[in-house]
């Protein structure tokens, strides 16, 4: 069996040699002076509330829509600083365009985190009633005074099932998009300031200028314009 080795790190195939013991590898870890790396703590945004009340899922898995406004998605992802401490952020995505339309951080996942990236949803679409908005099963998304906020605002909630991130694929793919992009291989953000300033840049960029797969490679802001013209071309 052959090993690939530096003062840090040992590959091994133990796919391909599963005759190789855990033993076998930690006495030529020791021999070489290899220690294995500590992966970061996994930090988990989705805690399901078992006293909340059944939500149907009503995308499907199906994350697009013919008009904007109608269709809306949001989710909880965990931006790290430095020292071991995190801020968390909520996002609201029209799944016409993509275009993030309500966002919120802050350092706790309480209610009041995703309570108020639906207000700025609210805010930026000037009304968000008859529209459908999709989460995962998340104890904030789930709560009574979310729910209240939804009646209140006239928005229908759906849930993917419990445990399925492929039920709310397309705002994993999103976050995972961010987190990339604005850590650049970095560990964490540094402070919380700084943190807060750069996922508000990206964010900006995201809708203005940054070009989407599934818009034509349109801006969403631009995806929508183009929309939004060529309805009135076709009302006239």
């Amino acid at each position: 069996m052959a090993y690939q080795y530096d003062k840090r790190v040992l590959v091994t195939r133990r796919q391909e040699c599963p005759e190789t013991s855990q033993k076998r590898i930690a006495r030529i870890m020791r021999t070489f002076s290899i220690t294995g790396i500590r992966l970061r703590r996994r930090v988990r945004t989705t805690v399901p509330d078992p006293a909340a009340s059944p939500v149907p899922d009503l995308f499907q898995r199906d994350f697009t829509a013919t008009e904007p406004g109608r269709k809306y998605m949001g989710d909880i992802t965990y931006l790290p600083l430095e020292g071991g401490e995190f801020l968390y952020l909520a996002t609201v995505l029209d799944c016409f365009s993509r275009k993030v339309v309500g966002w919120s951080i802050a350092d706790h996942m309480r209610t009041g985190l995703v309570a108020d990236a639906l207000r700025m949803a609210a805010s930026t679409r000037g009304r968000l009633d008859g529209a459908v908005f999709h989460s995962d099963h998340g104890a904030q998304y789930g709560s009574r005074a979310f729910a209240g906020l939804c009646d209140q605002l006239g928005v229908t909630r759906s849930m993917g099932a419990v445990g399925t991130s492929a039920d709310n694929a397309a705002c994993e793919s999103f976050h995972a998009s961010l987190k990339r992009e604005t850590l650049q291989g970095a560990h964490d953000y540094g402070d919380s300031d700084t943190c807060r300033r750069t996922v508000f840049a990206w964010l900006t960029r995201y809708n203005t200028r940054r070009r989407h797969s599934a818009n034509g490679h349109l801006s969403p802001n631009e995806y929508e314009h183009r929309h939004h013209t060529s309805k009135l071309t076709l009302a006239a």
